[in-house]
């Protein structure tokens, strides 16, 4: 067993790459590791490509044994099931920095998979499986320009911190996932509490000085273990069918995805596809309907880029630094607790934020450790109708939780503490219109219902995109670029990045960057981070003047109310098998939940309920004073008194004596069990024994009356 090692000096816990010892029938395979957290990941490329095959079907998968932390799976079956958020998200994470890297053509069935094999609820896993995807290329045969690295990045107390533990990650106000390769960033995805954008750019140099210590690792493993590169043949367009598809629509493509609106546009340009077509067919029989759309997409991309180069005009007709129309409107629907639309241009989203008590969030299986529960969820939709399409509806896709994933960690770091807003929240986003970020809009139009639901969010967040266009010369360098600012969906089909940013007035709060470039210079990105912060502000004002703040709380909301109590006399409220606090719960018609600090939350849907539970639970931990009146039922008879409850769960005696003025023969003459009395506390004794006086009620009240006679004369 030929077996290498080789270990990366990068944050408290280095990282160590290893190959040979498993999964050696796999391409490439390596397990990578952390402290105790080993990840195994492997990468298998088929030889053949399908017959039919028009696009490279690249896939990731990364799984979370139970094994790992020491635990069974839950459910009947005691087996992992559908893969987690957590797991979808590190399958886009590895995923997103690996495509631009795979040579143009190549169209063989790719597949990546890592395998949690250990973990010590310490560090993450996610950054070892984009690293152990990267060694795992490199060493095989597959075609691959990297490689790359990829590595965390926190802030706690103002110094960055390269992939912090998960201790480390609760203090940090900074979460920044980073890939690049020798010189240049290739993708980017995390959130961040309000930080200044110059303070993010800082982050993101530091990262790539770790990342070049990861890349040059790798190499080195190459160098020892690696196998040499296989041959394959790549799947281009034909040079003889761009020059038809270019005789027959090279003068009119232009004009076509110039159109006004994407309507239109998807109109003209399917005319001229149809035209190229016949042509193609026409002149060679042979040609696939593969050949036919990539003869006429490079017209397009060729149109596209050199309307933008050379005339610095955009398919819409805006200039690269030019917003869309915004709209904006808040309360939309009536009966849902907050509701908002945001459009950009043709792209438009309706989101509606719902309220609900703290113990309905929700629960995670974390088995590589992490947060365990969440109480703010937003969920991202997009139906075909979004794009004027039919199609599938009902399951979830990777892209949807991905993208539902960016906008709530760019709200998330605005919402208020839960001892301030005991609620639990969840934002649903249904895309209406897509032309072109619609997790942006979502993050506008979440922002927006949660204020029309009443959350005090501590500043509202918006989003933008900056796309990017390049032109290299013969020798690979760039020679010019141009960002846009606010890209359609042409725009991300055909351009080279799409970078979404999302923040505050006060700073950054949530980003992504993906490229179709194998990189770029971290000046770029820099020059990208100034224009979405520039643009942030007209945003943040059209959402101002549909909601300048939020507003009273939704009536069709929960009402939330916390009190605390003695945490020894949990049980008290309790009651025996639960009879009191069921007891509460059906007089008052709330909801009563209790933790073990003794903050006890109410929750009902009216004000009258709320109100009602939280008197029954302030009476029950009142202590009787001596001299006071009380008002209660009388809950047993004896023959020398009565019972009354003077505040719940707790009783006192009015002797027969204490009954009434002059002597009283028979307690029943005067009251009966469940009767409503009126009585004052004489005396508590030495065993908490409570004394009650009907009768000093009584003259105390004739009292009162004396003295008011006068008055009234």
């Amino acid at each position: 067993m030929n077996i290498h090692s080789i270990t990366a000096e990068v944050g408290s816990n280095p990282i160590t790459i290893e190959t040979g010892k498993l999964a050696k029938l796999a391409d490439g395979a390596v397990t990578v590791r952390s402290g105790d957290t080993i990840i195994l990941v492997t990468a298998v490329s088929a030889t053949k490509v399908k017959d039919g095959q028009t696009w490279f079907p690249l896939s990731v998968e990364y799984k979370e044994k139970a094994s790992a932390a020491g635990v069974f799976p839950g459910g009947y079956f005691k087996r992992e099931g559908r893969p987690t958020e957590k797991e979808i998200l590190t399958c886009r994470m590895t995923d997103r920095p690996l495509r631009p890297l795979f040579p143009k053509g190549y169209f063989y069935d790719t597949q990546i998979v890592a395998i949690l094999l250990s973990a010590d609820a310490i560090n993450d896993a996610d950054i070892l499986s984009m690293n152990g995807a990267s060694a795992a290329l490199c060493l095989s045969d597959i075609p691959f320009a990297g490689p790359i690295g990829a590595v965390r990045v926190g802030r706690v107390d103002g110094q960055f911190v390269i992939n912090p533990t998960f201790d480390e990650r609760e203090n940090s106000d900074l979460d920044l996932v980073y890939v690049g390769n020798k010189t240049d960033v290739i993708m980017i995805e995390g959130a961040a509490d309000e930080l200044p954008e110059e303070e993010f750019v800082k982050a993101l140099h530091f990262a790539q000085e770790a990342v070049q210590k990861l890349v040059a690792v790798q190499e080195e493993l190459v160098r020892l273990a690696g196998k040499p590169k296989r041959d394959y043949t790549p799947v281009l367009a034909k040079e003889n069918l761009l020059e038809i598809a270019y005789e027959i629509a090279g003068d009119r493509i232009e004009g076509a995805i110039y159109a006004p609106t994407k309507v239109e546009r998807a109109k003209k340009v399917g005319a001229l596809r149809d035209e190229v077509e016949a042509a193609i067919k026409e002149r060679a029989p042979e040609a696939t309907a593969f050949d036919v759309e990539q003869a006429f997409e490079y017209l397009q991309k060729k149109a596209f880029r050199i309307s933008i180069m050379e005339k610095g005009l955009r398919a819409d007709g805006r200039n690269p630094s030019q917003l869309r129309n915004l709209y904006a409107e808040a309360n939309v629907l009536p009966r849902v607790h907050g509701s908002a639309i945001f459009s950009r241009g043709e792209t438009q989203a309706l989101a509606i934020a719902t309220l609900a008590p703290g113990d309905e969030k929700q629960f995670i299986d974390n088995y590589a450790g992490g947060e365990s529960e969440k109480r703010f969820i937003l969920h991202y939709n997009f139906p075909p109708f979004s794009v004027g399409e039919t199609g599938r509806m009902g399951g979830l896709n990777r892209r949807e939780i991905g993208h539902g994933a960016l906008a709530e960690r760019s709200i998330q770091p605005v919402l208020p503490h839960p001892d301030e807003f005991p609620y639990a929240i969840r934002v649903s986003s249904e895309v209406t219109e897509s032309n072109g970020s619609t997790s942006m809009a979502t993050v506008c139009s979440g922002t927006m219902s949660l204020l029309s639901a009443g959350v005090p969010l501590i500043r509202p967040v918006a989003g933008i995109s900056v796309g990017l266009v390049t032109e290299f010369n013969e020798a690979g360098a760039m020679e010019k670029y141009i960002p846009l600012l606010d890209i359609i969906g042409s725009e991300d089909f055909y351009g080279d990045m799409d970078f979404k940013l999302c923040g505050t007035s006060h700073g950054v709060t949530g980003y992504q960057l993906d490229l179709k470039l194998p990189g770029i210079p971290l000046s770029i990105l820099a020059e990208a981070v100034t224009i979405a912060k520039n643009a942030r502000t007209p945003i943040l004002e059209k959402m101002a003047e549909a909601i300048p703040a939020h507003g009273e709380l939704s009536p069709h909301a929960p009402r939330i109310v916390s009190i605390k109590i003695p945490a020894d006399r949990i049980g008290e409220l309790i009651g025996p098998g639960g009879k009191n606090i069921k007891g509460i719960q059906a007089e008052s018609g709330a909801e009563v939940s209790i933790e073990d600090d003794g903050t006890v939350r109410i929750y009902a849907s009216k004000q009258e309920g709320l109100d009602r539970a939280k008197s029954l639970i302030e009476r029950m931990f009142q202590e009787i004073e001596v001299g006071k009146v009380y008002t209660g039922k009388v809950v047993s008879i004896t023959a020398f008194g009565a019972f009354m409850e003077v505040l719940p769960g707790k009783d006192g005696l009015v002797h027969v004596s204490e009954l009434a003025e002059g002597r009283t023969e028979n307690v029943e003459d005067i009251v009966k069990k469940g009767d409503l009395i009126t009585a004052k506390c004489i005396g508590v004794d030495e065993k908490g024994r409570v004394k009650m006086s009907r009768r000093a009620y009584l003259r105390d009240q004739k009292a009162e009356q004396v003295e008011a006679a006068p008055a009234e004369a």
